[in-house]
């Protein structure tokens, strides 16, 4: 099938099996390595990317489901050489280490700065909660760090946040 779609703001054409992945469509066919496979099955957020600006694992979109959508992956963050402010954020409060989950952590975070509404944590659902680190780390929960940098990914997107 040939779908149309727009990644990082860039018109892109793709014929595609209608079984594929969109994270394969983005690593295989478009060069877009940032996104990464961790589990293949939606439990660690290493794929994460923004669809219309929603966080979505991108391991379990369909590349069909996305025809005529927005992508935006983590190559897309930044303006040209100007980093994104999480990533500078992240840099700033060395919020990784082996880097493997950054790219998701980033999309997800930038995907979450823009949700409104309380989760599942906020106790007075008639409140804006505003983003307390408990806020942030339910909200990013499904994004997974192997090497455990949780506290300064917390601290870093607390920053942006403010």
């Amino acid at each position: 099938m040939e779908i149309t779609l727009r990644v990082n703001g860039v018109p892109r054409k793709a014929d595609v099996d209608p079984r594929m992945s969109l994270l394969d469509l983005l690593r295989e066919r478009l060069g877009l390595i940032g996104a990464k496979k961790g589990c293949d099955h939606g439990q660690c957020g290493a794929c994460t990317v923004l669809i219309d600006g929603r966080r979505a694992n991108s391991c379990l979109a369909l590349a069909v489901a996305v025809d005529d959508r927005d992508i935006t992956t983590v190559e897309g963050l930044a303006d040209g050489d100007e980093l994104h402010p999480l990533q500078a954020a992240f840099i700033e409060h060395d919020a990784f280490q082996c880097g493997y989950c950054t790219p998701g952590q980033l999309c997800s975070a930038e995907g979450m700065l823009g949700e409104p509404g309380p989760s599942a944590i906020t106790e007075d659902l008639l409140t804006d909660p505003g983003l307390t680190p408990d806020e942030i780390r339910e909200r990013m929960s499904g994004n997974l760090c192997r090497c455990g940098a949780y506290v300064n990914i917390v601290t870093a997107i607390g920053e942006v946040a403010r």
